[in-house]
This record gives C-alpha cells, structure tokens and sequence, in this order.
C-alpha cells in the first residue's frame, strides 16, 4: 500500500530545467570556451549546485574555485526561483487530491532551501507537503540508494510503500534499487533518457495528472 510520496523539483514540480539549470550550468561553460560532453546535464544535476562545482573543477579547465563556482550559480539562479519558474501543469490540483487521500507528500531535491523554499511559498504548494528536504538534509546526493532509505526512515515509512517521482534517471535508478516505487517524468531536457526511464522505473508519465 502507497502511504507516501517523494517528488523531486526541479523537472518534476516546477518547469525549471531549461528556464534555469540548463541555462545556469551551460551559460558558465560557454563564456570560458569550455568544450562539454552532450549529455553534460544529466551528469551533474543530481549532484546538486557544490557537487557541480567539484566535478566542473575536477573535470574541466577552469581557474574558479568551487565556493566562485558556488557563487555564480546561486546568484544566477535567485531571481529565477523567487520570480520566474512556473510549477508544471496540473501539479496543484494533482497535490491537493493526493493530499486528500490522507498520502504524506514530500519534497527531495538537489536544490537548495534558498531556492525551494519561496520558490514553493509563491506557488502556494508549501502548505501540501510534510517535509521540504534538500541535499543539505542528507549526508549523502540523490545518486546514492541510501538517501532514500533514509528518507522513508524518517517517514516512518517502509520503502517499498513510498513512492519516487522524478524526471532524472539518475535518481530513479538509485531510488528503486533502494526498494521505493519509482514514477518517472517527461521533462524536455531529459527527452533523451525517456526509453531508458521507460525500461527503470515501474510507471512513466508525461502530465502530472496521469498519478491518479
């Protein structure tokens, strides 16, 4: 029985991705003239904005250090999450019938509080969810299964009763080798990872209504 769900933001709740991260994460390659693998953003948006700074320094030229890196992405990103980003469509209503069902609703992204938080607050979804969690929750990234063990842990909630929903491969696939059920999205920017998404996770779905 599904007593719980964890959704994941940017991609997933809100349409951010190509509005903010893949402009943001693309943007400070291409001003430096740095050359980057195709499939650059699904490498590192589960690493959440420090983690992209470790792998940008450990994996490209750059003469940043990683508390600049940190620095360009935060304040590119602000603006953004406190004015910008629209939640997906049907994302309200689908929360509020869920929440009718007596379902506890959580939130874990890579993002940080500073974007989740007002971010939610103007969309008016943060009255819908239990937990608000960041990575700066976790001693760990969305990559790694244990996170969400320890995710259903602090629910009080047997994994396999929780549900992941997510528009990246990279968490779906940790998430359900951790024994959550997984739901993955349609995002654009991850169009190119749907049949594998397709092939991992136990439901695929391209508007947020399909979870009733």
């Amino acid at each position: 029985m599904i007593k719980a769900y964890i959704f994941d933001l940017d991609g997933t709740l809100i349409d951010s991705m190509t509005i903010a991260w893949k402009y943001i994460l693309l943007k400070f390659l291409d001003e430096r003239g740095i050359d980057y693998p195709s499939d650059i953003i699904k490498r590192v948006i589960t690493l959440g904005i420090p983690g992209v700074a470790a792998y940008y320094r450990e994996h490209f030229s750059v003469r940043e250090t990683s508390e600049e890196i940190i620095t360009y992405f935060q304040d590119g990103l602000q603006e953004l999450y406190d004015n910008v980003i629209p939640a997906k469509p049907h994302v309200e209503e689908t929360l509020r019938t869920l929440k009718k069902r007596g379902l506890k609703l959580n939130v874990l992204t890579a993002s940080p509080h500073r974007f989740l938080d007002p971010c939610l607050k103007r969309l008016g979804l943060t009255e819908l969810f239990d937990n608000l969690w960041t990575l700066e929750d976790f001693p760990t990234t969305k990559a790694d299964p244990k996170i969400y063990l320890l995710a259903a842990e602090r629910l009080g909630v047997a994994p396999e009763n929780c549900v992941m929903v997510d528009d990246s491969i990279g968490a779906i696939r940790p998430s359900k080798a951790a024994g959550v059920k997984t739901v993955g999205v349609y995002d654009d920017v991850s169009r190119d990872c749907e049949a594998e998404m397709r092939a991992t996770a136990d439901t695929y779905i391209y508007d947020f209504k399909e979870l009733l």
